[in-house]
């Protein structure tokens, strides 16, 4: 178990192996270039939400939503991981701050570890509105606005990337394969 986790953690192939092989992987799934990217652009993008741990539900909806692939939305969704929220959460908060124009605070963290160490679970469940409401409309809303921003310029940039990517992929890959076919036709023609 300590060998996979580190092994995802740091891939001991180098980072640049795992990249191409993820590539690979991606350009190979059978779908077309566009739903390949959508998917994969739907997971990146709700990696910016602040709903930890339903990411993949919202992928896979928003990828179905649109006609992408469910599959690599799932794949997209390791643009979220522990190496990446640290940067993803505060910037969501402060982008959304901004974008409704509410004050920030500068101890981000604190202020959520602050608000969700105050109350007990069963205060939470009897009254929830009263213990969280405000750290909802402070904390949570600007993180959702945040997100859905910055998500929806992850995704324009994501897909467009991607799309040229697996499309150019595919064409190689048939043309190979066409060009294989042909010589193989041509050995069994001439072969008789």
């Amino acid at each position: 178990m300590l060998a996979v986790t580190r092994e995802y953690i740091w891939p001991s192939a180098g980072w640049g192996r795992a990249l191409s092989y993820m590539r690979h992987r991606l350009a190979r799934i059978p779908g077309t270039p566009y739903a390949i990217a959508a998917g994969f652009a739907c997971g990146a993008a709700v990696s910016f939400t602040p709903f930890l741990g339903f990411h993949f539900l919202l992928a896979a909806l928003l990828a179905w939503i649109i006609g992408a692939n469910i599959f690599t939305s799932a794949m997209g969704t390791m643009v979220g991981n522990p190496w990446t929220f640290p940067a993803i959460l505060p910037a969501t908060y402060y982008v959304g701050c901004w974008l409704l124009g509410v004050p920030h605070t500068d101890d981000f963290l604190g202020q959520i570890n602050d608000t969700l160490g105050r109350y007990n679970l069963m205060e939470i469940l009897s009254s929830p509105m009263a213990t969280l409401g405000p750290f909802l409309q402070s904390t949570l809303l600007p993180m959702f606005i945040g997100g859905i921003f910055i998500g929806s310029v992850v995704w324009i940039i994501i897909f467009w990337i991607l799309e040229k990517l697996v499309r150019e992929y595919k064409h190689k890959r048939f043309a190979k394969r066409a060009k294989a076919a042909k010589i193989r036709r041509e050995l069994r023609e001439n072969g008789k």
